[in-house]
Order: structure tokens, then C-alpha cells, then sequence
């Protein structure tokens, strides 16, 4: 059984956890989740594609992204998440944390924080390896290209990350 912390407002841990999607947050309680964006030296950043048996936007083009375990720093979580859905090993690749957004959903238990991460690695199509239980393929796909996907309304969190796509891949960290 996986376990999330629970962070107060402030995103510090409260010490008590809660059950993975058990949404159970009350105001000003928050889990935390991340995204990792990984892109080319070519400006070309790895977008999957969700399968069609997810519940919440099937079909729809993200980036690679999770919960943090209980106990597990969001670096941490970022490394592994790419690595479980895409196979890259994001470990000492330019780039790094970008910057944070959260969302309140009030009365529905499920409010979060989003750590964001920018990671530049070169890499060929070939060392792609997408989690099949969670993706139907992937994409290296330009800026305008996720940028046409989201004025379709088929790319998750574009609103939220879109700096993450516009800012020059040489501003990295």
C-alpha cells in the first residue's frame, strides 16, 4: 500500500500521512506531487500520451509526473517518475527544480502541491522505454507543436507549466 505526507500550507510536513488517493485533506492540507520535463539539447521535449483505460483524461498528452511517497523528497520523486514512465535516467542531467504551483480543491479532500523540474538530457527516440500501463506512446515534440495540443485541450497542466516550454533551454540551472 503506498503513502503520501501531508504537508500544511506552508509545504511542510505535518508528520501523518494519508493512503494514495484517499483523499481525506482537509482546508490548508496538501499532498505533493511532481512533474519532470525532460528536453533535448535540439529544444524537443519527451510528451507521452495517456492510455485510454485512465479515468481522468485519457488520450491526453502530459509529461511525466507523480506523488511523492511518504518520507520521499521531491527530487527524489521527479528521478523516479521519469525513470518508471519513460526509462531516462534524469540523475546529474542539466537542469533541475523550476519553481512550485498548487491547487485547492475545497471539500473534495484533494489539495496539492506540484514541484516542477526541467531536466536537459540528449537521448534518441530508441532509449525511450514508456511505461505501457501508463502510456500509449510519446512524442519529441516542439513548443509549437504542445502548444497546438493544448489549444485543442488534450495537454495536461499547460496553463500551470507553460514556462517550462517557453523558457530558453539555456536559462536551465
Amino acid at each position: 500500500m503506498e503513502f503520501w505526507d501531508i504537508y500544511d500550507k506552508n509545504k511542510q510536513r505535518t508528520g501523518r500521512t494519508m493512503k494514495r488517493n484517499d483523499w481525506i485533506l482537509k482546508d490548508d492540507e496538501y499532498h505533493l506531487t511532481v512533474l519532470g520535463v525532460v528536453a533535448r539539447p535540439d529544444g524537443k521535449f519527451l510528451i507521452t500520451k495517456r492510455v485510454m483505460t485512465k479515468h481522468w483524461a485519457p488520450g491526453w498528452w502530459e509529461v511525466s509526473g507523480g506523488a511523492c511517497m511518504a518520507g520521499e523528497d521531491s527530487q527524489d520523486a521527479v528521478v523516479r517518475e521519469v525513470k518508471e514512465e519513460t526509462g531516462l535516467d534524469v540523475r546529474g542531467c542539466a537542469g533541475g527544480y523550476l519553481f512550485t504551483y498548487h491547487r485547492e480543491n475545497p471539500g473534495e479532500g484533494d489539495n496539492y502541491f506540484v514541484d516542477v523540474y526541467r531536466f536537459v538530457k540528449e537521448f534518441d527516440e530508441s532509449d525511450v522505454k514508456p511505461q505501457e500501463a501508463e502510456t500509449d506512446g510519446f512524442m519529441l515534440a516542439t513548443v509549437d507543436e504542445i502548444r497546438a495540443f493544448a489549444e485543442q485541450g488534450i495537454f495536461l497542466h499547460y496553463d500551470s507549466i507553460r514556462q517550462v516550454f517557453e523558457t530558453p533551454l539555456d536559462e536551465v540551472k
